[in-house]
């Protein structure tokens, strides 16, 4: 069966705007630069033996970041997944794909999603919409996860980005009852993940009494798929323009979610690796990347991006060296001080803070 054009064309569409358009938030930030780190100029490490290695879902990666699902479902976008996937091998990183929802209907896609021949040591996440998992039987979900070789299933939240989508789905009845007959079923790692526009506490508090372990809070600050959509569609410009900035910061999301025994992935705005250690002792577990990486690699190829993540993770151990601690495991809120919008955000929502709260591990 031929996969038809519109397609294609979407994912190249959404593949070509994230690396050369203006896609990203315009006034409003992730406010991890409301969050400063405790200097320890007293330390008893050597920065060659910080050790950024964390054990996550039975694997052991090397620094404590996931490649976030981006794209899938054309040929010349398997390429960029293979390619990546390959690279957080050899890493000792994890990697998502981008939706699978394609696949429902045209399983000779799978290939643009299949990295697994290519990095058969990775931490490799699947993927797919709360909107299609809802429809789908528990098994369809597994099946979609086992045909690529997954640890794991992403379902992901996306109802600003839908809405503002021409022909987008409107309707997210049953999301919380799909998610628990998942994480009940399933027997796989199930990872709820937004996609921009962040966590609030009621809905963290929802996901883990039904028996969610892991988040991606995807906070808002770095890529808006509301502003993705908007570009790509003129019928609803004016709606996707007034929620471009819609969303709750990566920082604020991380402390809406932190002290409630979830493992949270801190995504949406992260570029730097100052930037994911701050995120980190706030309370996240991992970080994740997405946009510098395609940037990266239309830039420069893979050479780019293993170019970017030598900095990036030369910051992490740096940053985590100079809070005086030896590993990264050892980070927790106690390294970190708010202030700004931040800390309003966090006094106005009730939200635990201060040096003596230790958030979860």
């Amino acid at each position: 069966m031929a996969i038809p054009t519109e397609i294609v064309n979407r994912k190249l569409s959404h593949f070509d705007l994230c690396a050369h358009q203006e896609v990203e938030f315009r006034e409003k930030t992730t406010w991890l630069e409301h969050v400063e780190l405790v200097h320890q100029p007293l330390t008893e490490t050597r920065l060659e033996d910080i050790d950024l290695s964390v054990e996550v879902m039975g694997k052991r990666l090397n620094f404590p970041l996931i490649i976030t699902g981006m794209t899938g479902g054309a040929d010349e976008v398997g390429i960029f997944n293979r390619d990546i996937a390959s690279l957080a091998d050899r890493l000792g990183i994890g990697f998502g794909v981008g939706s699978q929802r394609v696949m429902l209907r045209y399983p000779e896609m799978r290939h643009t999603f299949n990295v697994r021949p290519v990095a058969p040591n990775l931490l490799l996440l699947g993927n797919i919409g709360i909107a299609q998992a809802r429809e789908l039987t528990t098994r369809q979900v597994v099946d979609l996860a086992e045909s690529i070789g997954a640890d794991a299933m992403c379902v992901h939240l996306n109802t600003a980005m839908e809405i503002i989508q021409e022909h987008g789905d409107h309707d997210f009845r049953h999301s919380i009852d799909t998610i628990e007959r998942l994480v009940s079923e399933s027997g796989i790692g199930i990872i709820v993940k937004e996609t921009g526009c962040g966590f609030a506490r009621e809905s963290g508090k929802r996901l883990a009494s039904a028996g969610v372990t892991w988040v991606d809070v995807s906070g808002a600050g770095g890529t808006s798929w509301v502003a993705v959509e908007t570009l790509r569609n003129r019928v609803l410009r004016q709606l996707g323009e007034a929620f471009w900035d819609w969303g709750i910061p990566t920082a604020a999301s991380v402390c809406e979610l932190r002290d409630m025994n979830l493992n949270l992935i801190a995504s949406g705005g992260i570029r730097t690796g100052l930037q994911a250690v701050r995120a980190l002792a706030l309370g996240a577990r991992l970080v994740g990347v997405a946009l510098p990486v395609l940037r990266a690699y239309v830039s420069g190829g893979i050479d780019g991006v293993e170019t970017f993540f030598n900095s990036f993770f030369a910051e992490m151990r740096a940053a985590i060296m100079l809070c005086g601690c030896s590993r990264v495991a050892d980070l927790d809120p106690r390294h970190a001080v708010i202030s700004g919008a931040l800390l309003d955000w966090v006094h106005q929502r009730g939200l635990p803070y201060g040096s003596g709260f230790k958030g979860a591990r």
